[in-house]
């Protein structure tokens, strides 16, 4: 009796084993309402905003044209549309070297604040352009023209206040034609497109963490109103070193904000290098989807020491009791934090309990979301492959956290296959082992079972873990 109930076990052992590939019977998912702070894995001077449409719309530095994106999910802007919406005419003083682009609203058209120049650093300054269509990522953009001063010198970083029925124009820039300094710079706006005062400069260079490095810094306004203060939060120190930070001036909103006196410098950085997180700034601010919290959305450098190669990173900030943000610390990049309120929880695989092929094998890493990782996706037969489960037919993001390693420091190439279909590229940029990143794609997904297989396409990443929520 004993004999046969042992055979018995083993005959459903193997007929399971025959039935489902290794490893996915343990594919199960957690139910999390958490993510790992990488929002984007490659980008730098993010911009976004949260329209009345329900969008959040998103663009950053490309250096050759104007890409937007928008989501529904702060946290799913990576697999949201995207857009190429303007590129500028070869031959301009517009031409090269676009930066920091801004997306703002304003007297109901959309407006692009973007700096750019011939190809020579000396001639950047400011431009702006209009859209009147009710979704900027269609219909046309038009150049208005640059937007400039009186003195019309070096110009960067551009951003708009209004405040108390008065519009400004806010602006990093050199003082004369040498570049020593970048000084911030306000002056008052007779349209989006026009400045109508002389410029007042209302913050320059001082403590050691802005006169570090050559030229001394101070760049990147973004202003925030919370009660009768005006915050302008800015960023100091080069931005190709890990000293990069964010500093604070503030203004009352009763005012004049073209009096140099009425700004008042913090003396220490709000937000600065920590928890393993280097050269944090150049930001933007945002709402969550059901608009009680509020968040920031900044760069980092992808690891210490990288310089301009850089992600973005998104966390929720509070308030001090003077009405100033309190920014705190860079969230620690192994620890997940709450998704921005009012999105939706996801459900979490672990790679170490999918599918498992070709040599890719389950490693352990205290970095890791599970304590373990899946490497050794090193031939063309290596695959990792999960199982699983969706509510309801329809679209979701895929955002896997990924790490790359190869030496050189190129991206790595993974092949995405949904429920046996052609695979697609999947791009995982380089950051150094176990200094992980997030990889995002949108996928179609059928009601209940699915399966998700990465195969090796060039150059080597591992992979710690698979979210999946709905693209709203």
């Amino acid at each position: 009796m004993i004999k046969r109930l042992a055979l018995m076990a083993l005959a459903c052992f193997l007929a399971v084993t025959l039935v489902l590939p290794l490893g996915a019977e343990r594919a199960h998912a957690a139910p999390v309402s958490t993510f790992f702070n990488v929002i984007k894995q490659d980008g730098a001077d993010p911009w976004m905003y949260k329209h009345t449409d329900g969008y959040y719309y998103y663009t950053q530095t490309t250096g050759g044209n104007i890409t937007l994106s928008r989501s529904r999910t702060l946290s799913g802007i990576d697999a949201g549309e995207s857009a190429v919406v303007w590129t500028p005419p070869a031959g301009t003083m517009y031409s090269s070297n676009l930066w920091a682009p801004e997306l703002h609203y304003l007297d109901g058209k959309w407006y692009v604040y973007f700096a750019a120049d011939n190809g020579s650093n000396e001639n950047h300054r400011m431009y702006v352009l209009e859209n009147a269509s009710a979704n900027p990522m269609t219909g046309s953009w038009t150049l208005k023209g640059k937007i400039s001063d009186a003195t019309d010198r070096w110009a960067i970083d551009g951003t708009v206040l209004t405040v108390g029925g008065s519009r400004y124009f806010l602006w990093s820039g050199w003082e004369g034609t040498v570049n020593d300094k970048q000084h911030l710079y306000i002056a008052q706006m007779s349209n989006p497109w026009t400045i109508s005062s002389a410029r007042t400069r209302i913050a320059t260079p001082t403590y050691s963490w802005e006169t570090n490095t050559t030229p001394q810094v101070n760049e990147g306004p973004q202003v925030i109103v919370r009660g009768s203060t005006i915050s302008l939060v800015y960023s100091a120190s080069g931005s190709w070193t890990d000293g990069y930070c964010l500093g604070l001036i503030t203004a009352g909103t009763s005012a004049n904000l073209l009096n140099a006196s009425s700004w008042t410098k913090k003396s220490t950085p709000i937000f600065a290098s920590a928890n393993g997180i280097y050269g944090p700034g150049h930001h933007s601010f945002t709402k969550s989807p059901d608009g009680a919290e509020d968040w920031i959305v900044y760069h980092s450098a992808r690891w210490q020491g990288a310089g301009w190669t850089r992600q973005v990173r998104a966390q929720k900030f509070g308030w001090n009791a003077d009405n100033t943000p309190n920014l705190g610390s860079p969230a620690a990049p192994n620890a997940p934090i709450a998704v921005p309120s009012g999105e939706p929880s996801r459900e979490r695989y672990e790679a170490e309990n999918a599918a498992l092929g070709g040599g890719a094998a389950a490693t352990n890493e205290a970095s890791a979301s599970g304590g373990r990782k899946v490497g050794y996706i090193d031939t063309a037969a290596s695959y990792v492959q999960f199982t699983v489960s969706a509510p309801a037919a329809g679209w979701y993001v895929l955002a896997a956290r990924t790490g790359n390693g190869t030496s050189g420091q190129p991206w790595a190439i993974h092949g995405l296959s949904v429920n046996g279909g052609a695979a697609s590229n999947f791009y995982v940029a380089y950051s150094g082992w176990n200094n992980w990143g997030t990889s995002t794609a949108k996928v179609y997904l059928n009601a209940g079972s699915n399966t998700v297989r990465f195969t090796r396409v060039s150059n080597y990443a591992e992979i710690d873990s698979l979210d999946l929520f709905p693209s709203l």
